[in-house]
């Protein structure tokens, strides 16, 4: 006996089967080749030979279906060299019918043959697959598919656009039958007209890469309002949520590999005028920023199958991307540093007045902050010991507390001032003021009520607040 075990990509596995049938019991083989004309190779073909029998694994999956097969196999084939059984889906056995299956495998009779097909092959037991022949098939390239498709639309006489065939073709992931049972549908669905581009983004739920440029625009913008219309719009078309992640995740792959390297054209499978497209948007980003939204929509797309809220999931996940700040992972991070920067590049240089007026002229001063008659004990020694505390915090916090100026509130407390609104928003977060007061807490033995602020836009730190370390300084080198 033969024992064959096929591991299949999705594609080719029942031609195969019905290929190998043939070839173990024709009559007439030419080169290892069946005839595909004597008795066996047509009764196998048209699915009368009874020395052939295939088993359905997920429906047939107990001991006893196992039993029967073991009772069978004891009895010579009435036609043909060898009796063939061919189980699909063989992972979804049970453990006892694995059981079973492995004693008729470890004696065998001469005269048959099994064929296992499986998608996971790794649940099969490895008692199983050390006496097996493994062949594993590999996915069909989108060339080959879309040009087998091409042939078919021409025999059928059936009107196509050539970038039609070629999403089809990409959304059957190297599957011969899904591209097949893929274009079935569309053409069944405009039967009689062209089949176009845009009736197959519309039958399939699909959405153009147009919008996915659109879309990764506005993203990297941060433009929410512009983002959430984009999701309304292809909601109120009746989009398939699901496709669209899965899409756009590749749209940013693309992207990833496009500025990745020059020469990377033949990787990616997209139209000369596609190819154009990404080059000029991956020229607008950086890595970080690629992978960020890659790590976000790939975890997306494994929560969104199962959620009832989809929609819901894909805004939240989109207003994370617009707001770094939302983050905490490493990446995240990378992309919020990236946000300051745009922020203080597009910030306006200082701009130097001269005094042109006469010294007859009276120019006012602005008012300067003067410092409390009084600060308290703690908040001085607080002053004095605070970038040692700094030094002690890690993570996100204390990056952003590297930052932060020292001054004194309305009540004597500890103010901690941060350049902008950002990163007040992250050290203000009622967690992290806990943390400080606990650092500080440690450090000097006593609770120090503190108050985050930020300096307001076109603002400097002087014009609002005075500098408490410069202050306490001051007073040391006086003393």
């Amino acid at each position: 006996m033969r024992t064959f075990s096929v591991e299949r990509e999705g594609q080719g596995k029942h031609l195969w089967l019905r290929f190998s049938q043939r070839t173990v019991n024709c009559e007439n083989t030419q080169e290892g080749n069946p005839c595909g004309v004597c008795d066996t190779c047509q009764g196998i073909r048209h699915g009368t030979l009874l020395n052939v029998v295939e088993i359905d694994a997920a429906s047939n999956n107990g001991v006893d279906n196992i039993r029967s097969i073991r009772e069978e196999v004891e009895y010579r084939p009435a036609e043909g060299k060898y009796k063939v059984y061919i189980i699909d889906e063989v992972h979804m056995l049970s453990i006892g019918a694995f059981n079973a299956l492995l004693k008729t495998l470890e004696e065998p009779p001469e005269y048959v043959i099994f064929i296992l097909a499986t998608t996971e092959v790794h649940k099969i037991p490895i008692t199983i697959l050390s006496r097996c022949q493994r062949y594993d098939f590999k996915r069909i390239t989108i060339e080959v598919i879309g040009n087998r498709l091409l042939e078919l639309m021409k025999e059928e006489n059936q009107e196509v656009e050539e970038k039609a065939i070629r999403y089809v073709a990409k959304v059957a992931d190297g599957s011969m039958r899904d591209a097949l049972s893929l274009l079935d549908q569309c053409i069944a669905f405009y039967y009689g007209e062209r089949l176009t581009y845009d009736k197959t983004l519309e039958i399939l739920g699909a959405v153009d890469t147009e919008v996915f440029s659109k879309l990764v625009r506005a993203l990297h913008k941060r433009d929410i309002v512009a983002v959430l219309a984009i999701l309304e719009e292809l909601i109120m078309q009746g989009r398939e949520l699901v496709q669209l992640v899965t899409d756009l995740t590749w749209y940013l792959r693309n992207l990833l590999l496009m500025k990745s390297s020059d020469n990377i054209e033949g990787i990616l499978e997209v139209s000369e005028e596609n190819l154009a497209q990404l080059k000029e948007e991956a020229a607008e980003m950086d890595y970080d920023t690629l992978i960020c939204y890659i790590r976000i929509c790939s975890e997306l797309s494994g929560s969104l199958k199962y959620a009832t809220q989809k929609r819901v999931l894909l805004e939240i996940a989109f207003i994370k991307i617009c707001k770094p700040e939302m983050e905490v992972k490493q990446d995240a991070l990378l992309e919020r540093l990236r946000v300051l920067e745009d922020k203080i590049e597009r910030q306006p240089a200082p701009q130097v007045v001269y005094n042109t007026a006469s010294p007859e002229e009276v120019i006012p001063e602005k008012p300067k902050v003067e410092m409390p008659k009084a600060v308290p004990e703690e908040v001085r020694k607080l002053a004095k010991d605070f970038r040692s505390i700094v030094g002690n915090i890690e993570g996100l916090l204390g990056v952003y507390l590297k930052q932060a100026k020292l001054s004194v509130g309305s009540h004597n407390q500890l103010l901690i001032v941060m350049p902008d609104e950002v990163g007040a928003g992250v050290v203000g977060t009622a967690e992290h003021e806990v943390e400080i007061q606990s650092a500080i807490a440690d450090k000097i033995g006593k609770e120090v009520a503190i108050e985050v602020k930020h300096v307001q836009e076109g603002q400097q730190f002087e014009d609002s607040y005075i500098d408490l370390e410069k202050y306490i300084n001051m007073e040391i080198t006086i003393e």
